[in-house]
């Protein structure tokens, strides 16, 4: 899965583990934005490193561009 394993109601949490002076959604912050992390192939990030070290721009520009250039053709496609 995705390596996060959770306790069913019948397993007991450690003893060490004590959340009786917890307070539930004490770092939850509804307005923040989270940026998801994108992995690109070692290929694909070294091609977008050189144009982006030519252009003298972020490689994340570059990828915005292209990925916003195949969004534009797929929505005329389909």
């Amino acid at each position: 899965m995705n390596g996060i394993t959770s306790t069913s109601a019948n397993e007991e949490l450690s003893p060490e583990i004590d959340f009786s002076q917890g307070i539930r959604g004490k770092f939850y912050q509804p307005e923040l934005k989270l940026n998801l992390p994108v992995y690109l192939d070692e290929d694909v990030q070294k091609f977008l490193a050189s144009i982006a070290e030519k252009k003298g721009i972020a490689i994340s520009d570059i990828a915005n561009d292209l990925l916003k250039k195949d969004i534009a053709i797929m929505e005329l496609g389909f």
